[in-house]
């Protein structure tokens, strides 16, 4: 595990200013005072339900691809969160006004996009050290920016519990999410995965979530 850890600790290091960009984003501070109207949220909502029901898609074939190895189990439990976040967004989407019919009709933003089109080819040509290390590095940003949403939508948009589940999901992974991880990535190591393309992986998956953040505020405050 030792070899895991220390690439880990390395792409953390070398991420540190993109990570911080996605924790002190804009979009989030727009919230928090305020800033974006109620109706806007829809674009985040219906951003999210491309994106979950193509991420169900990419790990589902993930399971497929790594089923008689290890790291499957590492699979299905993403899948299984990746379930729930699709019946929690449903909840947040009526909570909103909107309907599932128009979620199918909401056009996406390329540049929120992008995440899950990269997503797909990893699911397709990556080794599973590499998504292993893109998920443990991206989810803790994700999952931070998740929860501050969930307490400013309750505190200043009167959003209940219930309805903003779908950020308390991804605000509180399983306790063993890093663990599994690094245990996928040092299989994946002892294979003869590429370090260079495991920090890659992890490097544009973190790009590309700030991508989406970017493509989200301008959106919403034009």
């Amino acid at each position: 595990m030792a070899r895991a850890i220390s690439l880990i600790d390395e792409i953390r290091r070398d991420l540190e200013i993109l990570e911080r960009k996605i924790l002190e984003h804009a979009y989030v501070k727009a919230l928090e005072e305020a800033r974006i109207s109620r109706d806007k949220l829809c674009l985040f909502v219906g951003e999210q339900y491309t994106i979950i029901g193509s991420d169900l898609r990419s790990v589902a074939h993930l399971v497929t691809r790594f089923g008689a190895y290890p790291s499957r189990d590492f699979f299905l439990t993403v899948l299984q969160g990746e379930k729930a976040a699709w019946d929690s967004l449903l909840v947040l989407a009526r909570a909103i006004g909107m309907s599932e019919e128009s979620l199918r009709l909401y056009e996406p933003l390329p540049g929120a996009q992008a995440y899950t089109c990269y997503m797909a080819w990893l699911a397709l040509y990556a080794s599973d050290a590499e998504i292993a290390a893109a998920y443990l590095v991206n989810f803790p940003a994700w999952g931070r920016n998740c929860g501050r949403l969930s307490r400013v939508l309750k505190e200043r948009y009167g959003f209940t519990p219930n309805e903003v589940g779908f950020f308390d999901l991804f605000a509180t992974p399983p306790p063993t999410f890093e663990a599994s991880a690094l245990a996928v990535i040092q299989g994946g190591l002892d294979r003869g995965a590429d370090p260079r393309l495991v920090s890659r992986a992890a490097r544009l998956l973190q790009a590309y979530e700030l991508m989406f953040w970017d493509t989200l505020y301008e959106a919403s405050t034009r």
